[in-house]
């Protein structure tokens, strides 16, 4: 095994440490040979060693910096891992995530007689998913990325007796290959652009004769791969699988394509148009699959176009050059929806007390104002205390005005069930006390990411500045439509919106007849 480091002190640690784990994980793969519950402990088993070789490598990158480790090499393409902060979050990220669905499956598959297979699978698709987050070169890269999904397909259509399961995996497949067809010729002309695929020589010199090409290819296959519009329906409509999958899926894998643009994101700053539309469709997805989500009566379909809202939400940042901010986004996200949906039972009873009556009176626009500028308040004086140039940073007074928005609406809605001074104060500090938590989250990760991402990237005209002010008026249109959505909930037009609303458009039906004419 060759090893080149990115800092020399990482060399004998990459060396020592990465082929034991290797050894000792493939011991952990012959436990999968067994049948039924025998091969579901040794998926446990893997992913706990995969977890504990991610605590040893981010160990090794904080004590001795970035390290790439080569295993193999024929000609061009080489099979080799690059361990900087970005790879060794998702690493620890993953291998988590992969521990928890691990340990759930055992027991909600028991006594299934394809258990051991689908164990095999989940932990293929585990490795495929953590082999692409430690891709030092685009080749691999693109490789553990068609890998991953096709692994993934034969999850989502473990139970072939049920029509929706198999028509929504092969909506998603269809879909899925069209993203490889973007990676296959964004790899074709970076070769061509630059002679190599590695990761380290491409981040050096970016530029390149294709360079607007190759970022608007990635960008598609990344809007492809996490489910942003007009390609989203697939996402609510592969419920049909077991649910470790549907926890693995919507926590780990749909974040692939935000984890493509912030690791490739030197290549994808290439072109301001990409980055823009990535924006303006992020946030479209973000607001529309939001009034989807409020519609659904089914647990599970709420939380699932609540990731198909998530994920425009990080699109958008992602498009604002905000790199840093979406990986934080992706972390809290991965957390939240696998423990959402290996709970989903109990979210019934939260979904009971947060029922909103129909007919209730809107929020009076005092109560709106003041929360509003209660939220301001915090925001800026958080802002300033933790030192945000916000004068010379548009892209930071957009995301923070959308947080502030947030805050507002949590504020009114307390005030509005209840005036008093007590319940005043806790509204005003919980704002406060999560404004605080935020800020410093995002500042924690500028700074463990500042040497594998790049700064925003620079407006270079004025339609960034136009992109921001409507993705900004986007935003405020929805803060007022929710200040007054109690007092529109029982006028006829608003019910017929309700019910298309809650039929996603019928975009997904439309999607469907397509795919069934596709594979007919």
């Amino acid at each position: 095994m060759n090893s080149t480091p990115l800092t020399p002190p990482a060399l004998l640690e990459a060396s020592d440490l990465i082929t034991p784990l290797l050894l000792v994980v493939l011991i952990a793969f012959c436990m999968l040979l067994q049948n039924g519950k025998q091969a579901a402990e040794g998926a446990v088993w893997v992913a706990r060693l995969f977890f504990a070789g991610a605590v040893i490598l981010a160990g090794s990158v904080a004590l001795a910096g970035p390290m790439r480790v080569e295993f193999a090499a024929w000609g061009p393409a080489k099979l080799a891992l690059l361990v900087d902060p970005l790879s060794a979050l998702m690493f620890l990220l993953v291998s988590f995530l992969g521990i928890v669905v691990t340990r759930y499956a055992v027991n909600y598959l028991d006594g299934d007689a394809r258990q051991a297979t689908f164990s095999r699978w989940l932990v293929l698709t585990l490795t495929s998913v953590l082999v692409l987050v430690l891709s030092s070169n685009l080749l691999l890269f693109t490789a553990a990325w068609i890998a991953t999904s096709l692994s993934l397909h034969q999850l989502l259509t473990f139970y072939r007796e049920r029509p929706a399961a198999v028509i929504a995996a092969r909506k998603k497949f269809i879909i899925s290959r069209l993203a490889d067809v973007c990676m296959i010729t964004a790899l074709v002309l970076v070769w061509r652009g630059h002679g190599t695929w590695e990761f380290h020589e491409l981040f050096a010199n970016p530029a390149g004769p294709h360079s607007g090409l190759v970022a608007g290819l990635l960008v598609a296959a990344a809007m492809l791969k996490s489910a942003q519009f007009p390609f989203h329906s697939w996402l609510p409509d592969t419920l049909e699988t077991p649910t470790p999958v549907s926890a693995l899926m919507h926590a780990g894998i749909i974040n692939a394509g935000g984890f493509l643009i912030v690791r490739l994101s030197p290549l994808v700053t290439q072109s301001s148009t990409a980055l823009n539309t990535l924006a303006l469709l992020g946030a479209f997805t973000a607001l529309f699959a939001s009034v989807i989500m409020m519609t659904q009566t089914s647990i599970k379909k709420s939380l699932a176009w609540s990731t198909v809202a998530q994920m425009g939400f990080m699109m958008l940042q992602c498009g604002l050059g905000a790199f840093a901010l979406a990986m934080m986004h992706i972390v809290a996200h991965s957390l939240y929806k696998a423990h959402a949906f290996l709970s989903s039972g109990s979210v019934v009873n939260l979904a009971k007390s947060a029922w909103t009556p129909v007919g209730r009176p809107a929020a009076h626009p005092l109560v709106v104002l003041g929360s509003l500028a209660v939220s301001i308040a915090i925001g800026l004086g958080v802002a300033a205390a933790f030192s945000f140039d916000l004068a010379n940073d548009p892209v930071q007074v957009l995301l923070i005005a959308v947080f502030i928005m947030a805050m507002s609406h949590l504020l009114w809605t307390l005030w509005s069930s209840s005036m008093r001074q007590r319940l005043i104060l806790r509204g005003i500090g919980l704002v406060a006390v999560a404004t605080a938590a935020c800020f410093a989250l995002h500042a924690g990760f500028e700074h463990l990411l500042a040497a594998s991402v790049p700064a925003y990237a620079p407006l270079r005209s004025g339609v960034e500045h136009a992109v921001m002010i409507l993705v900004a008026l986007l935003f405020l249109a929805v803060l007022v439509f929710q200040s007054q959505l109690p007092a529109w909930a029982s006028r006829p037009a608003f019910q017929r919106l309700y019910v298309h609303a809650s039929n996603g458009f019928y975009l997904g039906t439309l999607f469907n007849r397509i795919t069934q004419k596709l594979i007919a």
